[in-house]
């Protein structure tokens, strides 16, 4: 679908010469003297290469339509991460190099964001927190007050963290999955 280049934002996606880019930053740029431009910082997404291209605020370009659909998790294996879409049963295999740093915190039966471009995946998004269980930290010390030190552990996931120092080995904590960052323990 072709669209004026004034009109596109962060974090739509392009199709120049046949490869799909996203768009990091769009400027228009309205210098008092000639022709106003539009500036875009865009990665490639095949491989990440990033690029800067100006456009005339007038000119058209291609903009890619991206689907973002809900799928939830399946299974890991040899061809990559499968996610099934619940609302047609289809399942769709997503490569390691698109799930990324989400792939530790996937767990069966997640429901995730995935955003496709003619059924190929391109990006994935995550709950923005998960239920992890802590399966090693330090022994409590007795003693030791509720104070701002936190302590390291390892997830059941296998992510290090941070938790504070009353949580004890076989907890379950949410955490971000963003960061890995401890929130609570969990109230289940």
């Amino acid at each position: 679908m072709k669209v004026i280049a004034s009109t596109l934002r962060k974090g739509n996606v392009v199709d120049k010469d046949g490869k799909l880019y996203v768009i990091l930053t769009a400027e228009n740029i309205h210098p008092g003297k000639g022709t106003p431009v539009t500036q875009l910082d865009m990665r490639r997404i095949t491989d990440g290469v990033k690029i800067s291209e100006r456009y005339r605020t007038t000119e058209q370009v291609e903009r890619a339509f991206v689907e973002d659909r809900d799928h939830t998790f399946l299974y890991q294996d040899g061809e990559g991460y499968h996610f099934m879409n619940p609302e047609n049963y289809e399942q769709l295999a997503v490569p390691e190099d698109v799930v990324g740093d989400a792939a530790p915190y996937l767990q069966e039966g997640m429901v995730v964001t995935l955003s496709t471009h003619n059924g190929v995946p391109l990006a994935i998004e995550l709950p923005q927190r998960v239920t992890l269980e802590i399966v090693e930290t330090e022994p409590v010390t007795k003693g030791q007050t509720a104070s701002s030190s936190y302590k390291p552990a390892i997830l059941s996931n296998g992510v290090k963290t941070s938790v504070p120092p009353h949580i004890t080995t076989g907890t379950r904590v949410v955490i971000m999955t963003a960061d890995g960052a401890y929130v609570e323990r969990a109230k289940d």
